[in-house]
């Protein structure tokens, strides 16, 4: 049983919650997923499963898109809205739409971002929310990312005082949308948190894609919502390997090849004749071979 399931994961449950289920459901021990997603949080989740695991690396960084919205007046110790307040309420004058819109733009391209202690960022071998949660605070740094699409999806004209305002977000992976919730909040003045987020894609899996664990359950045959492994790699360039280079590549041997077409360093699919991906391999172009990294079969 191998391939990739894109699940809509409901709110209440974390990310490891729903590796847990769908191992039940699916009657499976080998699952996972990537890009994790705060318990309040909802939408695509993209699970693993059998052999697919092993591509996690291929897929956790990806672009996300999110729906968010984001609560004028003060800030939480989690920077969303399972935590306590930690900053004095403030009553911000009425904002006008142009005025958020004109904060938007400073975060919008390459940007540097501080990890929030609440998060499952490592540092030291330890996740960051371990620390938070004994009230210890941890020196973390800025990290650079990408938001290609910041956008007010409500077109209210006025955000009256402790109002919230819907924003969606195209970022690269790694971005952490409740703080960026704080950072708008500290541009505008008054604080921010996040008070609720849907992921609405990953990569090229968006929210139609996914189905509900609930669905999975009722079905007779839930290995059916499962895609077939090569969408965990369908983005890879691939290379049909001669039938007596099949045995030789499982065994880790590399395949020197007379062809043009890679970058060295590029990941390449080593695929059997029949189209089976046996390998995810890496071009070396000082040597003209593809050596596996991956073996699949």
């Amino acid at each position: 049983m191998d391939g990739i399931l894109i699940t809509d994961k409901p709110a209440g449950m974390t990310s490891h919650d729903v590796v847990n289920r769908v191992r039940r459901i699916l009657k499976t021990k080998k699952v996972g997923h990537t890009g994790t997603l705060d318990p309040f949080a909802t939408g695509v989740l993209v699970m693993l499963v059998g052999k697919a695991t092993r591509l996690a690396q291929f897929v956790d960084k990806d672009e996300k898109e999110y729906e968010a919205v984001i609560r004028f007046g003060f800030e939480t110790d989690t920077g969303d809205r399972t935590g306590s307040p930690k900053s004095k309420v403030q009553s911000p004058k009425s904002l006008r739409k142009e005025d958020i819109e004109s904060v938007l733009r400073q975060f919008r391209g390459e940007i540097e971002q501080i990890p929030p202690m609440y998060s499952a960022k490592k540092v030291a071998g330890r996740k960051l929310y371990e620390h938070a949660r004994k009230g210890v605070e941890i020196a973390r740094e800025p990290v650079k990312i990408t938001i290609r699409k910041l956008e007010i999806v409500d077109p209210t004209q006025i955000i009256e005082p402790f109002s919230e305002v819907r924003i969606r977000v195209v970022c690269s992976a790694g971005t952490y949308i409740r703080t960026l919730a704080e950072d708008i909040g500290r541009a505008v003045g008054v604080g921010a948190h996040l008070d609720a987020l849907r992921r609405t894609r990953a990569g090229r899996f968006s929210i139609a894609d996914a189905t509900t664990l609930g669905d999975m359950e009722k079905s007779d045959d839930p290995t059916a919502f499962l895609l077939p492994l090569e969408e965990v790699v369908g983005h890879i360039k691939g290379f049909v390997l001669e039938e007596t280079r099949v045995k030789k590549t499982i065994r880790g041997l590399s395949t020197r090849i007379d062809q043009d077409g890679f970058e060295n360093g590029e990941s390449v699919k080593m695929l059997a004749p029949n189209g089976e991906i046996v390998a995810i391999g890496i071009f070396d172009a000082d040597e003209s071979c593809i050596r596996p990294k991956i073996v699949l079969v």
